[in-house]
């Protein structure tokens, strides 16, 4: 499963003139004055200065990188309720950067972050009790979080939701209700549900069988990289389902998905070429 990773954006609750002196020192690259007022600011308990030293040295922007230091600065801002910095230290945590790997205090992180409507942290926080990290496996607890990221419009979340509906998991199993929330995250440009939404379509599970929708969807995923998406794509245009029969086409497909590694389209490749070698030597 996919792990939304740290916050990298500067936040500015704060907008005094110092604080605005050191975001005008950042952008123009001037690196050991932003630092200088931000740990002015920082000591005098200004939270979103707090925070912005742990991003600095998390992702080592001007400074070489040191997660302890990030951590003692997003430490502070988390006594304050900030809840990016609560995310972002629950994932130091989870990785076990700048300290010793503790899914347990990252799911304690996650939560305070999510109460506060972290979109990230419901997210993750999602895929703890999905997979059991840190926490006894309870589906139904993935799913009450995974929807309170998705109704925030996580596209990963609604993903994960069509997921535990198809498969049964906490919930009973409900293709239309898979479809429903595949077809939300599809429409954001999530290439796994739009292989699940194409494969729906093509199977005619929960919903008519149209060979038409299928390669839309399959295209779509298909144009980002997914290599499944490429095999079944080519084996529609091998067919003629959906789409006119395209020689050309099944070899554009099979010949992506089979350099991925993916073995199917490999022998599908092989055996079309056998067929119509004059196509593969374009």
């Amino acid at each position: 499963m996919k792990i939304i990773l740290s916050i990298l954006l500067f936040i500015t609750i704060c907008f005094s003139d110092t604080f605005d002196e050191a975001i005008i020192a950042y952008k123009k690259g001037e690196y050991k004055k932003t630092v200088r007022i931000f740990k002015k600011l920082a000591i005098k308990g200004n939270v979103s200065a707090q925070y912005n030293l742990g991003i600095i040295y998390e992702q080592a922007q001007g400074v070489k990188q040191d997660y302890k230091e990030a951590i003692k600065w997003y430490k502070l801002a988390v006594k304050q309720k900030d809840s990016a910095a609560q995310y972002n230290l629950g994932v130091l945590y989870q990785e076990g950067k700048g300290v010793k790997q503790d899914y347990n205090e990252a799911l304690r992180l996650y939560k305070l972050a999510a109460k506060q409507g972290s979109i990230n942290a419901q997210y993750n926080l999602g895929i703890f009790y999905q997979e059991g990290k840190g926490v006894k496996q309870d589906y139904k607890e993935a799913l009450r979080w995974y929807k309170l990221s998705a109704n925030q419009g996580n596209s990963d979340a609604q993903y994960n939701i069509g997921i535990l509906y198809q498969e049964g998991k906490g919930v009973n199993q409900d293709y239309k209700e898979a479809i429903k929330w595949f077809t939300l995250a599809s429409k954001q440009g999530n290439p796994l549900a739009q292989f699940n939404l194409a494969a729906f379509y093509e199977e005619g599970k929960g919903i008519k069988q149209d060979y038409k929708e299928a390669v839309k969807w399959y295209k779509l995923a298909a144009e980002q990289g997914d290599a499944q998406a490429q095999s079944n794509l080519g084996l529609l245009f091998y067919y003629g389902r959906g789409v006119q029969k395209n020689d050309k086409k099944v070899y554009k497909y099979w010949s992506a998905a089979a350099k991925q590694g993916l073995s199917e389209a490999q022998s599908n490749l092989d055996i079309f070429c056998n067929e119509t070698p004059w196509i593969c030597l374009e």
